[in-house]
């Protein structure tokens, strides 16, 4: 390692923590290749992290527990029922988890890399040749550089991925994601109809939206941040792998915007009506829902990190957990082995299981909350908790399984 190169293809959360990862380790040289030019600080979206594992991550050194967060006691399921303006809630369930503002986690671990490492924006890597001993990276123009090790943390279309043997593509899930934020201050009447605490979830058939509090950008302010899951009533509005990072406002078929207000307005209460209605349009998008697993997470001198091996769907609440995990295996496996052969071999053999077990959670819930719900309206208390113990195998895996040991029951 001490006389290595070191490239990170993708520089965002997974990329800056596999970039702090090989530095800490003791690379020579850890080179960060960004496609986009402009900072990914203004992604404004939330994720949440579970508790059992942001203590894992702080201590792995991978989580600044200085990042402005939103803690998360409980999630509550309200159908439209009764005359309360925020519906019935059906029951109650844990729900332990700080939530996070997406650009202010990528600025805190982006703070943390060296600067011995160099974090290039606007490079595009346009191909990997992968060789036996290292690989070389092709950019656009035609410039070549080669590494001893090549990280793939470019995200659910990784080129390093389509470098390896198995060059697994996502799979569509067969259903969208409708996603916002509005600022608290926005939020509708009456006070205390939502707790500050709660990851509220409104049901209804054929899916569902949570809704938790996240701190605004760079930590000034809360917005309330929504997921809403559905499967499109065309098929032929399932959209296609490019659109998975999202479709802006501006360029979301008017069929799939009707579809939305026609789900909210018969299903919703009152309430949750106002939430998504006063979302500022330039704070929603759409999304398919997509997932993905490699066989194997590191092949020669080419190893993967977050979305780039294994793309979960988001009702595990662990993508983001997973990622950092990765970089802190993928450390200490560069810096306890004997040789590139061995790392990548160790480093696969730690993470292929795990992303493929939180792969499988995520399909779990999605058939259960989206592709195959259960009556909503009939379920209690009682009803609610062995369905979910059932979805979620026992919440072994939700939330992201340990770091380390085995998992939990």
């Amino acid at each position: 390692m001490q006389a290595g190169r070191v490239a990170v293809v993708g520089g965002s959360i997974a990329g800056c923590a596999a970039a702090l990862a090989a530095a800490r380790a003791g690379a020579r040289e850890v080179v960060v290749y960004e496609r986009a030019a402009a900072g990914l600080e203004d992604r404004g979206v939330g994720l949440a992290v579970h508790e059992r594992r942001h203590a894992e991550l702080v201590a792995a050194g991978h989580l600044d527990p200085a990042v402005p967060w939103v803690r998360l006691a409980s999630r509550p399921w309200i159908v439209r029922e009764g005359a309360d303006r925020a519906g019935r809630r059906i029951g109650t369930l844990p729900f332990g988890f700080r939530s996070y503002n997406w650009g202010s986690l990528w600025q805190g671990l982006r703070a943390r890399i060296p600067s011995s490492v160099a974090y290039e924006r606007g490079t595009a890597v346009e191909e990997v040749l992968p060789g036996p001993d290292g690989a070389v990276l092709r950019f656009a123009g035609g410039r070549e550089e080669r590494f001893d090790l090549v990280v793939g943390a470019d995200g659910y279309r990784s080129v390093v991925r389509a470098a390896t043997r198995d060059a697994t593509v996502p799979g569509y899930a067969g259903y969208l994601a409708w996603r916002g934020v509005l600022p608290e201050e926005e939020l509708p009447g009456p006070p205390g109809a939502w707790a500050r605490d709660e990851a509220a979830t409104v049901a209804f058939p054929g899916g569902h939206m949570i809704v938790y509090r996240i701190p605004g950008p760079g930590g000034t302010g809360t917005g309330a941040n929504w997921v809403f899951y559905a499967v499109p009533a065309d098929p032929a509005h399932g959209l296609s792998l490019k659109d998975a990072a999202g479709l802006p406002p501006g360029e979301v078929p008017d069929a799939l915007t009707d579809q939305h207000r026609a789900v909210v307005d018969a299903h919703f209460p009152p309430y949750w009506q106002e939430v998504v209605r006063r979302t500022p349009k330039d704070a929603t998008y759409v999304q398919p829902v997509y997932d993905l697993c490699v066989p194997h997470y590191g092949e020669g001198r080419l190893v993967l990190v977050g979305d780039a091996a294994a793309v979960a769907r988001p009702h595990s609440g662990s993508g983001a957990v997973k990622a950092l995990q990765d970089a802190a295996v993928l450390e200490r496996c560069l810096a306890s082995a004997g040789s590139w052969a061995e790392a990548v071999a160790a480093y696969d053999a730690a993470r292929s299981p795990a992303g493929r077990a939180v792969v499988d959670l995520g399909r779990r819930l999605g058939r259960a909350q989206v592709r195959a719900t259960p009556v909503w309206a009939g379920m209690d208390q009682a009803a609610l908790e062995a369905w979910w113990q059932e979805a979620s195998e026992g919440e072994g895996s939700f939330g992201g399984r340990a770091l380390d040991g085995p998992r939990e029951a």
